[in-house]
């Protein structure tokens, strides 16, 4: 019985890139096209390529040294060094059923996403290089160190929370500024506030899926602020009812808050005009708010699917963004709305790239200046 010989894939590397995003992230696939038709591809390649990162990290068949090893590689690779074809062609095959099929497809591809780097401008280039390799480099210590004892410190949060959200958004303002001189005059308050606004994207995801990450092994809350009341992060389930535990997890609802109203102040230095860019950021920061109102009516969850927004919601918050885009009164006010109830713990702006510390290393490193 003959075989037919598969089809050779004829669609340029833009084309692939934009049909893998749909099935990668639901979630960008929807905002990315509300971009302007010149960032549309820069946004979609540089997205991609963090995912990339992302999915040799999470693998669970690759030891911890052949991450490190593939990390550094593909940043190399980004960075202009290297043969993206020869790197993709080590660690594909080792990708288990346990790494979604188009996430191994886009692995497999690595050379067709960064190809479109290569083709860049310089500014372009410089702010995804640099994306990729601080989170590569700070994404597998923080990875190689999860534990159910939590990290260390409030300040490793912030510092786990900065390698794989914070210099995303820090990139995406370079990439805004580098196609559009108007939005780029107001460049260095976008930079001061742009991990501020990851961050609050990331610490509502932690929230969410604090029980799909202990199921794993992990937990990114940090051990300090729930011992202060008590509460041990290794025996999280049977403290879950108690005070101790409700009260710290408002404390971080209210700096997740916190650095959602900076994500509103980052949205409304991007002018009027732009509304893509807007609506880009608006539907994260509705949807990443009221996720935080389920978390603080529903403490006890105990799967994220108990507090996950629902379709309805997510329309409307598409609907009462789009038709307030432009007024920056209408849009603090539909915040405000939002956010009712919820604690605050008003949140400053950047404070510098943190470093990563192991759980141990932490508090030696802190006694030393470090």
């Amino acid at each position: 019985m003959s075989r037919v010989a598969p089809q050779p894939d004829t669609r340029s590397d833009e084309d692939y890139q934009s049909d893998i995003l749909v099935h990668v992230s639901r979630t960008f696939a929807l905002t990315i096209p509300e971009l302007p038709p010149g960032l549309r591809d820069t946004v979609t390649c540089a997205y991609l390529l963090c995912r990339i990162a992302d999915t040799i990290e999470d693998e669970p068949a690759l030891a911890a040294d052949t991450k490190v090893h593939y990390l550094a590689q593909f940043s190399r690779v980004v960075g202009g060094a290297g043969d993206a074809a020869e790197l993709a062609a080590e660690p594909t095959p080792q990708l288990s059923d346990r790494t979604l099929a188009h996430e191994r497809d886009l692995v497999a591809n690595i050379a067709r996403v960064v190809s479109s780097v290569r083709r860049m401008d310089r500014r372009e280039q410089a702010a995804i290089r640099r994306c990729i390799e601080i989170m590569c480099d700070g994404m597998h210590h923080f990875q190689r160190n999860a534990s159910l004892r939590g990290l260390n410190r409030l300040v490793d949060l912030d510092s786990y929370c900065y390698h794989v959200a914070g210099v995303v958004g820090e990139m995406l303002t370079d990439l805004f500024c580098a196609q559009l001189p108007d939005v780029q005059q107001h460049a260095a308050e976008l930079r001061r506030l742009a991990p501020s606004f990851g961050q609050g994207l990331q610490m509502t995801n932690i929230l969410k899926d604090m029980w799909e990450d202990r199921s794993r092994g992990a937990c990114w809350l940090p051990r300090e602020l729930f011992e202060r009341r008590g509460v041990s992060l290794e025996q999280l389930p049977v403290w879950q009812h108690s005070q101790g535990y409700r009260d710290s997890l408002q404390e971080l609802v209210g700096t997740a808050h916190g650095h959602l109203r900076n994500a509103l102040a980052y949205t409304l230095l991007i002018p009027p005009a732009r509304a893509g860019i807007r609506r880009f950021c608006l539907w994260s920061i509705g949807l990443a708010l009221l996720t935080l109102r389920r978390i603080n009516d529903n403490p006890r969850f105990t799967a994220g699917a108990q507090v996950k927004v629902s379709r309805r919601a997510v329309m409307l918050v598409r609907t009462l963004s789009n038709v307030s885009t432009r007024s920056d009164r209408m849009l603090t006010v539909l915040f405000g709305y939002a956010a009712r109830g919820l604690p605050l713990i008003a949140q400053s702006g950047a404070r510098g790239r943190p470093e990563p510390t192991a759980h141990g290393e932490a508090d030696a490193q802190a006694a030393h200046g470090g």
